[in-house]
This record gives C-alpha cells, sequence and structure tokens, in this order.
C-alpha cells in the first residue's frame, strides 16, 4: 500500500528587528511536527537595523530554509507579499517573528482546511483562548476594526486583524494585494470575503507584546486600516 501524499504548508514569516525574538520563534516553528503535512519555512527579512539580518542568515545556512532578503524595509504587508510569491505549497500560514502567536496551535489552525470545512481560517484572539493581559486600547481598536468589517461586508468574524491567518494556496491566485504596511490584514480579508471563500475561525493563545517590548502598529495604521476597508468594499 503506498504511503499517503502530505499536504506542503507553507510559512511566510516576515521579519524586521526581531533579534529578540526570532531564533526562539523559528526554532518552535522548525520543530512544530503536524500529523500529514510538511513545511516550507520562508523568510522574509526587510533589511533590520539590530542585528536581526545576522541571525536570519545564520538560521538559514544552518536549516536550509528559503530567504528573500529585501533591500529597504516597507512594511509587514510588503514582506508578505514577497513571501507569497515565493510560495509552493498546498497551505499557506503567515506566522509573525515576534513570538505574540504560538506555533503549538498550527494542528487547530489547519484542522478545518484539512477535513474539508474551510478555504481560509482566522486564528481568533477573541474566541477564549488564553492570553496575556494587557493593552485594553488595542483590543478595542481591535474590536471596532472588526465590528466595522463585519457591517461592511454582511460577515460575524470576531477578529479581522489577526496576525494568524491560513489559507489554500488557491484562495490567493488571480487576486493581486496592494498593502505595504499593517493595511495587509484589512486588504486580505475584504478580498476574501468578496470572493465568498468559506472563512473558519478557531480560537489561538495570544502573547502580545506592549510597545516597550518593539511593538510596531501605531494609531496612524488604524486610521489607514478603515480606510482600506471602505476602499476595497466598494473596488478591487
Amino acid at each position: 500500500m503506498s504511503t499517503p501524499k502530505k499536504t506542503l504548508l507553507s510559512i511566510v514569516m516576515p521579519v524586521y528587528n526581531e533579534k529578540r525574538t526570532f531564533r526562539e520563534c523559528f526554532i518552535q516553528v522548525f520543530n512544530k511536527e503536524i500529523e500529514g503535512v510538511d513545511k516550507e519555512i520562508i523568510i522574509v527579512e526587510s533589511n533590520s537595523t539590530d542585528g536581526t539580518r545576522e541571525l536570519v542568515r545564520q538560521v538559514s545556512k544552518e536549516n536550509g530554509v528559503k530567504v528573500i532578503y529585501q533591500d529597504l524595509a516597507k512594511g509587514k504587508g510588503n514582506a508578505v507579499r514577497a513571501g507569497l510569491q515565493a510560495i509552493s505549497g498546498d497551505i499557506v500560514l503567515i506566522q509573525d517573528a515576534d513570538l505574540e502567536y504560538d506555533p503549538r496551535d498550527y494542528p487547530e489552525l489547519l484542522k478545518p482546511i484539512q477535513e474539508g470545512l474551510a478555504d481560509v481560517v482566522y486564528g481568533s484572539r477573541f474566541l477564549g483562548g488564553s492570553h496575556r493581559v494587557t493593552m485594553f486600547w488595542h483590543m478595542v481598536a481591535n474590536r471596532m476594526l472588526t465590528f466595522m468589517t463585519n457591517i461592511l461586508y454582511n460577515t460575524i468574524l470576531t477578529d479581522m486583524e489577526t496576525g494568524y491567518k491560513v489559507f489554500k494556496r488557491q484562495v490567493i491566485e488571480g487576486v493581486t494585494f496592494r498593502a505595504n504596511s499593517f493595511d495587509f490584514e484589512p486588504e486580505f480579508t475584504a478580498k476574501i470575503l468578496k470572493r465568498n471563500f468559506r472563512i473558519f475561525e478557531v480560537p489561538i493563545t495570544f502573547n502580545p507584546r506592549d510597545y516597550t517590548q518593539g511593538k510596531k502598529i501605531k494609531l496612524h495604521d488604524a486610521f489607514e486600516a478603515v480606510w482600506t476597508l471602505i476602499k476595497y468594499r466598494f473596488v478591487n
């Protein structure tokens, strides 16, 4: 009897100034075993200024992972878009390198797709998973943006801004993404919802950093997200 073919999971990891967390995050991702799944890791290093690039070079040399080195830091969205150009897997997962999101959640994130229930899975920070208690106003902003998404696109998401988005490769075929910064999350969500793909949410563990620990998203990014949601409601 032949061995069933394993699913290939492409993990896109945008990296910028994550010297304190990158190595541990990579180790967790690299060592995470998922039944029936092989992994490819695509690191996109956006010209860090804190020594992260040197760590990425060392890790890639030791483990043979794929790395895209960008000459300029153009933002998370730009890095994710570059990573998506290099995927070869059946399923794609976006993994930030700051350890806010836990790779131990991979099996639950993949399960709805593997069972044929979903095309896209969002890891929701607001469905009862364990989380660090911090940053009230950041949580409020996330919930308001999600509420606006639900109104504009007639859906019932609980966490539009989550960094854990997992999807079948064909979901993004023929879709052009233009975001360069944190507006990738609302752009991706808007374009997926308009194409009527099946989205599931699952609870995830969340350990948010505060700004003293290097968190990068700022208030102006919330306004950019609002504009992105409105814009893509009416244009492609």
